[in-house]
């Protein structure tokens, strides 16, 4: 048996909010998916999607609000100058910068933002 990651979902509280977010990053996300309750957008052939919380409930019977970052979304940058500018960037429109870019151990200039619903987003080089 083979398997392969297909899609990497997300729970959002405001699809609005979460889909400006991913734009900033680079996404290529019509407005007209702002008020979905769920949106996809294929990664060469990974998907990325987003499903509204009230979907969620529905599908798993129930919602506990998770705490902690037990999986990590990282998106490689095209430089470390991109890198640089899309943290600013990110920073400038308000939100969230966890860790601001800092050239890592292991050799990758890497750093960290936060979604609107709390999940932490690693860029890198």
């Amino acid at each position: 048996m083979t398997i392969k990651l297909d899609m990497v979902g997300i729970v959002v509280a405001n699809m609005r909010e979460a889909l400006n977010f991913y734009r900033l990053l680079g996404f290529q996300i019509a407005e007209t998916h702002n008020d979905d309750m769920h949106v996809e957008i294929d990664q060469e052939g990974v998907r990325l999607a987003f499903d509204k919380l009230e979907m969620a409930k529905g599908i798993y019977g129930s919602w506990e609000e998770p705490t902690g970052h037990r999986v990590e979304l990282a998106f490689r940058c095209e430089s470390r100058e991109a890198l640089d500018q899309l943290y600013a960037k990110i920073v400038h429109k308000g939100y969230v910068g966890y860790k601001e870019p800092w050239d890592a151990f292991w050799g990758q200039r890497y750093a960290i933002v936060q979604d609107p619903d709390g999940n932490l987003i690693s860029l890198f080089v």
